[in-house]
């Protein structure tokens, strides 16, 4: 098992010993932009045109919606500078102009402003046959522009492609900043283009594996603050907290049900790391599995029914899944010496998982319906997956020049988006359901 990567499963083995490496990084800011690093090759070209007014207003509303698209996969925005006209209209829009250009589609916009409120009207047009296949027009406040444009994004997705949009969640993730008694572990949660960020705890001591609950108002983490591992369960909004598991051992790797009334768990307070459930309104617990192996990084099946977690009982680090109410594990993960940090589409049909391949760690797809097995990112330090609730995109943490960043990349491989920041480490995403 290579020492250097930092997935959750060696991240429970560094729990183990104490030695956690996220203790070590330069004192700089921190600051989040959005840089996409990767094509679209076989995406459905569209023209998102600058809105009418935009100049007046607090957001580059055509930026954002062009930029969401993009980070899909799915489309292929095209170049303002190939733009020959600026419509803000359908009535306005010459359609042999754009058919010229290739576009199969395209958005036009006009934003008016009365006293601190901004009114947005937006049409998407069939180049080829001329029709608005959606039009409408929203209020906003100035400071919900941004959330305007991710809204916007999510009903052209679903117009084009059939299913919703996840361009209005968010991401929870883990940063780390200076270094020695400077040093500050803060969660954060951004926006899903990783615009918008705010702290939502600050820590001395190490935080991980955030994950939220199926509500999107609370968020379940690890925290070191006693000098110890501890589960803590957090409003998002109020900030309010409880601490649900601090047995002795370990306490990690905390993952919702899809009721949002349990979570599966890490614990070694038998000894040996196993997951247990654990009953958020007694506090109770039952153990899931037992065995002498580690078995880490649990996640439900969206029908609740079965649990998957990483496991190296079979001699290294697998993917398996076993029933909550009991019974045999079952692996799921046969190709290659090392599949680990499941996650789980919505529908139940990809598995998200980092694997090894070529002595670099890199993040995958599995069909489970055909067994194919993807091989997305190019590595070769990629780790901690978290698919997008539409199942379209997934976030994970991968490593340039040895400082961990947060990247998206579509379930194709396509329009690879890098969350770059001006200084200190980004890890473990976790993507909110709708």
């Amino acid at each position: 098992m290579r020492p250097r990567i930092e997935t959750r499963f060696q991240g429970l083995k560094r729990m183990m010993i104490l030695l956690l490496g996220l203790l070590v990084a330069p004192a700089l800011p921190a600051q989040i932009t959005v840089d996409i690093t990767g094509g679209a090759v076989g995406a459905l070209p569209i023209a998102v045109v600058p809105f009418a007014g935009e100049d007046d207003a607090p957001e580059d509303m055509a930026t954002i919606i062009g930029e969401d698209l993009r980070r899909s996969g799915l489309f292929d925005p095209m170049p303002e500078s190939d733009f020959l006209t600026r419509p803000s209209s359908r009535d306005e829009v010459q359609l042999q102009n754009w058919r010229t250009l290739g576009a199969d589609n395209l958005v036009v916009g006009r934003i008016g402003r009365e006293g601190s409120q901004y009114t947005v009207r937006f049409e998407l047009i069939d180049v080829y046959t001329g029709s608005r296949i959606i039009g409408k027009r929203y209020t906003a406040e100035g400071d919900e522009m941004r959330r305007l444009a991710h809204t916007i994004s999510n009903e052209i997705f679903e117009a084009l492609v059939g299913r919703p949009g996840a361009f209005n969640t968010r991401i929870a993730y883990v940063r780390a900043e200076g270094a020695g008694e400077q040093r500050r572990f803060r969660l954060m949660v951004a926006d899903a283009d990783g615009g918008g960020a705010q702290t939502i705890l600050t820590s001395r001591e190490p935080l991980m594996s955030p994950a939220w609950a199926p509500d999107g108002e609370r968020i379940a983490y690890v925290s070191f603050e006693g000098r110890r591992s501890e589960v803590f369960v957090q409003e998002v909004a109020t900030g309010q907290r409880r601490s649900v598991a601090s047995f002795r051992g370990i306490n990690g790797a905390p993952a919702w049900s899809p009721d949002g009334n349990r979570l599966a768990l890490t614990l070694s307070r038998d000894g040996n790391p196993d997951i247990h459930i654990l009953e958020l309104g007694s506090g109770e617990t039952r153990r899931l599995t037992e065995h002498w192996a580690i078995d880490t990084e649990p996640v439900w099946s969206p029908d609740g029914r079965s649990v998957l977690f990483t496991s190296d009982r079979g001699g290294g680090p697998q993917i398996y899944r076993k029933p909550v109410r009991g019974g045999e594990a079952e692996r799921l993960t046969w190709e290659g010496d090392y599949n680990a940090s499941p996650d789980i589409s919505a529908d139940g049909k990809l598995l998200a998982m980092v694997h090894r391949r070529n002595g670099e760690f890199r993040i995958a797809i599995k069909d489970l319906e055909t067994d194919a097995t993807s091989v997305l990112s190019q590595g070769p330090l990629d780790e901690s997956p978290a698919l997008s609730p539409n199942g379209v995109m997934l976030a994970y943490t991968r490593s340039h020049g040895g400082t961990p960043t947060i990247a998206t990349i579509s379930v194709h491989g396509r329009a690879e988006a890098d969350l770059v920041r001006s200084g200190g480490e980004v890890r473990e995403p976790a993507w909110s359901p709708e």
